[in-house]
């Protein structure tokens, strides 16, 4: 579709924001907040289903700075740490954000998506974003240092809009990724995950109820994230072969999928499904570039990687205060953009990188017996959980202590051999099952 082929006349923005989710929603309402006309097109409604419940400690600063922090606690459920179930241990572990390197944020929240959504996206409104709901980009053409965007409304009618700079935020979507070809799959780490919410899910007692718990088994891993509504949002991310055995329907084959799991099969005896089970494949990916002339990518639309740590939302938000500022800076001070978005794909690519080494290794044996078993030397398990908690951006000094840490990973792989070869080449098959269906396409 052309942009030229708009039915209307043009309007014009400063900037013109692809995607309402956290990422797109927050670049605006801070662009918006520094006087810029800022134009915000969701292609759904809000507040709309979307997975991802659990946030890190890291986004409390951010929703601080958004003036959205009353509003996030309202209602969330509060989360002090994480747990892991290992079928290779007889005990649980609980590692809590309380005992990371910086102690001043002990907690973070898991929120359901569709309201925590809607305050970012309503926020953005409020900031003075014009935000626009059940507007679909379909075209983008840049033409003269201008971006042209053809706009389709729910009417299926055509808006030609013209912005000074575009920033995606399209999510999985990934508007630019795919049409600059730039998307690529992740060929180190691929995965498929099938998630649904469940009422009366066992949780933990007392103040640990609010705890998201990750359980590993033969295929992956579990999460099981509690909402403050009494639901609970149940997943499996699996690699790909798995998931191409499916020969049932999607509920019967989650429900196979759980009984795999003991520990969780037994906290989901006496729940009941409240959603459809849903299905997402080619799950880990990036895109080449960040930024070109005229246009950045910020969370999704940048990067997806496995969910284990629960990362995206932190990662989305904080990619859209650091594209925030390159955007002000491109338009503001020209002469200083080259730099400013340099220093943007510098700082937006780190924080998928830190949790990245960690994500490629997390069902290794090795990597499970670290997370069963956590010791402190050299400050290891407080940098453990400074990573765990999103401090990834240079706030806590943890990287001699991460590095340590690596370095007591690759002993005991080489001290659990077998096994540590046994689920590489596993893994390695997946891979190429993916790729192999990939070329096919």
């Amino acid at each position: 579709m052309s942009v030229e082929g708009g039915t209307s006349a043009s309007r014009d923005c400063d900037v013109a924001v692809i995607g309402g989710g956290p990422a797109g929603a927050t670049a605006a309402a801070l662009l918006a907040g520094r006087g810029l006309r800022v134009a915000l097109f969701e292609k759904s409604r809000h507040p709309r289903f979307h997975i991802g419940e659990s946030l890190l400690p890291a986004n409390l600063p951010l929703f601080e700075r958004l003036g959205v922090a009353a509003e996030v606690r309202r209602i969330g459920m509060r989360k002090l740490g994480a747990e892991f179930v290992s079928p290779s241990h007889a005990h649980t572990s609980r590692l809590a954000f309380a005992e990371a390197w910086d102690k001043s944020l002990p907690y973070a929240y898991q929120v359901r998506r569709s309201e925590f959504d809607e305050i970012l996206f309503r926020n953005a409104a409020r900031s003075g974003a014009l935000a626009r709901e059940g507007c679909r980009v379909r075209a983008l053409d840049f033409e003269g240092g201008r971006a042209l965007l053809g706009v389709e409304g729910e009417d299926g009618g055509i808006e030609r809009w013209r912005a000074r700079f575009v920033v995606d935020a399209s999510g999985r979507d990934t508007f630019l990724g795919n049409r600059f070809r730039t998307k690529r799959r992740n060929r180190r780490h691929n995965s498929a995950a099938l998630y649904a919410h469940f009422r009366n899910v066992q949780r933990r007692p007392g103040d640990f109820a609010g705890d998201i718990t990750v359980f590993w088994f033969a295929h992956g891993w579990f999460w099981s994230i509690p909402l403050a509504d009494g639901v609970t949002s149940v997943g499996a991310v699996v690699w790909p072969a798995y998931m191409k055995s499916r020969a049932k329907p999607l509920n019967e084959f989650f429900a196979d999928t759980v009984a795999l799991c003991p520990g969780l099969a037994a906290r989901l005896a006496g729940a009941e499904r409240a959603t459809e089970v849903e299905a997402t494949g080619n799950y880990s990916y990036a895109c080449e570039r960040t930024y070109g002339p005229g246009y950045i990518l910020v969370g999704d639309a940048y990067t997806f990687i496995d969910p284990v740590f629960s990362s995206g939302v932190m990662l989305a938000m904080n990619s859209a205060f650091l594209g925030a500022d390159a955007v002000e800076t491109c338009l503001r001070r020209p002469a200083e953009g080259a730099r400013a978005l340099a220093r943007f794909d510098r700082q937006v690519r780190r924080g998928p990188r830190e949790f990245s080494w960690f994500i490629y290794r997390v069902t290794r044996p090795a990597m499970r017996e670290l997370f069963m078993g956590p010791r402190n030397v050299l400050r290891m398990k407080e940098a453990l959980l400074s990573l765990l908690a999103g401090d990834v951006l240079g706030k806590s000094p943890i990287q001699a202590s991460l590095l340590a840490f690596k370095g007591l990973y690759y002993l005991m792989s080489l001290a659990h051999l077998p096994a540590t070869v046994r689920t590489w080449r596993r893994q390695r098959a997946s891979m190429r099952e993916a790729d192999a269906a990939n070329a096919g396409a």
